[in-house]
């Protein structure tokens, strides 16, 4: 995925960071309020879901502190991920979060249903958290930057540290093992 281009009423994050730096600070807000959700999805399945509005945050100011090195190369957001994953690793590091687990939060779609599927669908979200868990580290954040935010292969390499083809490799086995472990 590239970064968002934005529409005739939203810019693009470029010409919002242009803003910022000559001034306009509700281009840094909207900056923030565009990046938040995918970013605080992917730092909560980093393990760290008691912190997550804290590292976002941080995240954030560590940007804006320094958006002189922000050269481009990458999307926004995924400048952003990268940040966001080292701050995590960071506070791992240093045992703040050790033992804690991914806690996947309900998206409630408004469908018509019965107290069947309730049911089903809580002991599918109960397996599928499972399976996920159970992945390495890596394949954990692959998946979820893949799956959840939508991120290409580049961009997931270039948040996790990877080659382009590792991150595939890794996406590929997450499936895999997803799939073996939901006997699907």
């Amino acid at each position: 995925m590239t970064q968002p281009q934005g529409t005739p009423d939203e810019p693009a994050d470029r010409a919002l960071i242009e803003r910022w730096q000559a001034g306009d600070e509700r281009a840094a807000t909207l900056l923030v309020e565009r990046h938040t959700p995918s970013l605080a999805r992917f730092v909560a399945s980093l393990g760290v879901s008691d912190e997550v509005e804290d590292v976002v945050q941080e995240a954030f100011i560590k940007a804006f502190a320094s958006l002189e090195g922000f050269r481009g190369e990458s999307s926004l957001r995924t400048w952003l991920c990268t940040i966001a994953r080292n701050l995590v690793r960071d506070r791992v590091r240093s045992l703040k979060f050790e033992g804690k687990q991914v806690e996947l939060e309900e998206d409630h779609a408004v469908t018509e249903h019965d107290p069947l599927d309730d049911a089903v669908a809580d002991e599918m979200e109960s397996k599928m958290a499972s399976a996920v868990e159970r992945l390495t580290k890596m394949q954990r954040e692959v998946f979820t930057l893949r799956v959840a935010e939508g991120m290409s292969y580049k961009e997931i390499a270039a948040v996790v540290g990877s080659t382009e083809g590792a991150a595939r490799v890794h996406y590929h086995n997450a499936i895999k093992a997803i799939k073996e472990l939901l006997n699907v």
